[in-house]
């Protein structure tokens, strides 16, 4: 059984490392499926292709970081003390 320093630097600011994984994967496939949704739409010069660097590998981290952002607004701030509304 893990001590309780162990359990401490597992969690940072009260979210274990496993949920802040979870919120990564969740950010990235969304953000990702979102980016191949508007990909059609986009200029040719804003797409991303295949084993490039370019702007359209740009736009696809942006929507992933905004999901992301999306996620840690949606995760209450404190798991003891929930937060008001």
């Amino acid at each position: 059984m893990p001590g309780r320093e162990q359990v401490d630097r597992q969690m940072t600011q009260g979210v274990s490392i496993a949920r802040r994984w979870a919120e990564y994967l969740v950010a990235i496939l969304s953000g990702n499926v979102v980016y191949l949704f508007i990909e059609p739409g986009l200029p040719p010069a804003l797409r991303h292709r295949f084993s490039h660097i370019d702007l359209g590998l740009l736009i696809d981290f942006l929507i992933c970081v905004a999901v992301l952002g999306l996620v840690r607004l949606a995760r209450p701030w404190n798991s003891e003390h929930p937060r008001e509304t």
